[in-house]
């Protein structure tokens, strides 16, 4: 089953919005360097490709875990957010 999540980034047409980040010079350089080597257009596109990996693997952690779904079940079962909350910390 995919989640709703995975579905809204299949949209073509989802709301964009521009940021400013400040990047050194260096290491702009060395993205110009290696997108077209792996493909892409320009080094924004392998910006952005560099935050789909790590947020992909971060929601793969902190989202989709074990962990989390049984957070969300217990939710579903009325338990507060609270004694959750506190759950976690002393398990972590």
């Amino acid at each position: 089953m995919i989640s709703n999540t995975i579905k809204e980034r299949l949209t073509k047409n989802r709301a964009m919005t521009s940021i400013t980040l400040r990047i050194p010079v260096d290491v702009v350089e060395s993205m110009k360097t290696i997108a077209p080597r792996k493909g892409l257009s320009g080094y924004q596109a392998l910006l952005k490709a560099y935050v789909s990996e790590g947020l992909r693997h971060d929601e793969a952690q902190f989202l989709f875990s074990k962990e989390a779904k049984l957070i969300e079940a217990l939710k579903r079962r009325g338990v507060s957010e609270q004694i959750i909350e506190e759950a976690v910390c002393e398990v972590a």
